[in-house]
């Protein structure tokens, strides 16, 4: 994680730059808040996929090694939207791996094929159906991830200590900036696989659920600063934003949410998920992307 002068910030709480299963000695928390010794944008960076701490009882159950648990991961976005700090943003991210529990998704998208018992109220979504669900089934390659089926207690138990805590926290952070600014504006940070549209995968696709979570100056901005900075920009294609976006995107009540995702392949070896030459670059990009962003007095525009 980029070095971090204490003048700069008020808090920084850090996490592993790498994956961790070690049994944890204290309460940790399952989120790591990096927030500007003064807020001077309406900005919260979040990366709910960035996690590497990988809980004993999650290593005991799964029939995969930790390659390919890690492959579900954003690696290193945390890292890369770090010194949105230095630029007057709240920075949020999870530390517990989203293999454990997702924290893009509804509590309620749960797999009952994965559990003994009889799942009351599970929403049976697309993504549900397709493995990702808050408790996810494959892994980041597709591999099953489970020897056998889960006790509904199990899902309780990571959804009350992780998912709830995190997203207590990032509602609390978008209360605190509207009520501060007038308007809150939520980047939900991910990286995307480079095979997710081949040979013609973007650099970057913005989703804002089609101009629903957030507001089109908001999105065009982003898409104008990072398309200077040379890259290939999509918009809602493949990824249009999820649950994170679908919850706090209120574009009427001045809280706008837009998702950002980052082809790895630009940053980091997709085979051994270590860092690249790249990594560098886009981190520094990153940065450029919350520079700008807080430039724009968002607030005096969108509140």
């Amino acid at each position: 994680m980029p070095a971090m002068d204490g003048s700069d910030y008020r808090r920084a709480v850090t996490t592993q730059t790498t994956p961790s299963t070690a049994p944890d000695t204290k309460p940790d928390l399952p989120f790591v808040l990096i927030e500007p010794l003064r807020r001077t944008a309406p900005l919260i960076f979040s990366s709910p996929h960035s996690g590497r701490r990988y809980p004993p009882e999650l290593l005991a159950q799964t029939r995969v090694g930790l390659i390919s648990l890690r492959r579900s991961e954003d690696a290193y976005v945390d890292e890369l939207f770090a010194s949105a700090a230095s630029h007057g943003a709240a920075v949020l991210s999870a530390a517990v791996a989203r293999a454990y529990v997702d924290l893009n998704r509804d509590p309620a998208e749960l797999d009952p094929d994965m559990f003994e018992d009889a799942l009351p109220g599970a929403t049976a979504s697309a993504r549900v159906q397709a493995g990702l669900g808050a408790i996810p089934r494959i892994s980041g390659d597709g591999q099953t991830l489970y020897r056998r089926k889960l006790r509904l207690a199990d899902a309780e138990q990571r959804i009350a200590a992780v998912h709830h805590p995190y997203h207590a926290m990032l509602a609390n952070l978008v209360a605190e900036t509207k009520a501060l600014f007038g308007c809150a504006v939520l980047v939900d940070c991910h990286s995307m696989p480079s095979s997710s549209r081949g040979a013609h995968a973007p650099d970057v696709v913005l989703g804002d659920r089609f101009g629903a979570s957030c507001h089109p100056s908001v999105t065009a901005l982003a898409e104008a600063t990072l398309r200077r900075l040379g890259y290939r920009v999509a918009r809602n294609a493949p990824f249009a934003g999820g649950h994170t976006t679908q919850t706090y995107g209120r574009p009427a009540a001045h809280v706008h949410a837009l998702q950002i995702e980052i082809n790895r392949a630009l940053y980091v070896d997709e085979r051994t998920l270590e860092r690249t030459n790249g990594y560098v670059r886009v981190r520094a990009d990153m940065a450029r992307l919350a520079e700008a962003l807080s430039a724009a007095a968002l607030h005096k525009s969108l509140a």
